[in-house]
Formats: C-alpha cells, structure tokens, sequence
C-alpha cells in the first residue's frame, strides 16, 4: 500500500467518524482546501471547516457510520479517490429544528489531492439536495 492511500484511509475514517480536525490535520498540510458543488458546503473552503461541519452532522445523525464502496490511488496524479454511503438516523439536534427521524443513505465521493505525501485539497461530490429530503431538511 502506497503512503498517500494509507494517509488518505486514515484521513477518511477519522472525517467520516465525526473526530474533527485535531484527528485529522495530522493528514493534511495546514491549509489544506475544500471544495464541493453543494448548497449545504457552499461557504466551506478548506478541509479543517469541513472536519469540523462534519462533526456537527455525526450530532445530528448520532448513529451516521459510512459503508466503503470503493477505494483507489492514482499515484501518476497524487489522487485517491473514496466512494461511501453515509448511513444513519436523525435523531439529534439540527439547525432545523427537532429531530425527524428520518433515515438517510447518502452516496458520496472524496478526491483527496496530495503533495508532499500530505492532503492539499479535498473534493467532495455529493448531492446535498437528496439528503436533506431524505432527511426532512428541506
């Protein structure tokens, strides 16, 4: 196994585990940057915010863990890329009020672009507009 998918797995376990940025800025440069083509992430720029947007959603959806569907290293671009399935309830607290209950399974992927065996950019395709109807958020 390569050092940057060793890096990225470590990385991706302890974002999508709601742990923050204190367990994840050991993977990353500093000022590692975000980016995402949704609504919900629009005002997020780097991957420290993100960790810790993160870790807010895991209050919200207490129980939320992510099934692994694919994993895979481009070394000739310093990429890895990881797709998962965000599974859980909502039964904490949100910005929209009390919980819902409702049971969301979130498709998502990350594309982790590295330097110096480090993230320096963090992609995330993910289409918010279906999870928070599955979520009775919007």
């Amino acid at each position: 196994m390569s050092n940057i998918t060793q890096t990225a797995e470590l990385f991706f376990d302890a974002c999508e585990t709601g742990k923050g940025w204190d367990a994840c800025k050991a993977y990353c440069h500093p000022n590692a940057t975000f980016s995402a083509q949704a609504g919900a992430l629009s005002d997020i720029g780097d991957v420290e915010s993100y960790t810790a947007w993160m870790q807010w959603l895991l209050t919200a959806v207490p129980d939320g863990h992510y099934e692994l569907k694919s994993f895979s290293t481009d070394e000739k671009r310093n990429c890895v890329t990881a797709f998962g399935v965000l599974h859980g309830t909502q039964t904490g607290p949100s910005v929209a009020g009390e919980p819902t209950g409702n049971v969301i399974a979130a498709d998502y992927v990350y594309a982790m672009q590295f330097e110096g065996g480090l993230i320096s950019h963090v992609t995330k395709i993910w289409n918010d507009s279906v999870s928070l109807q599955q979520l009775g958020w919007a």
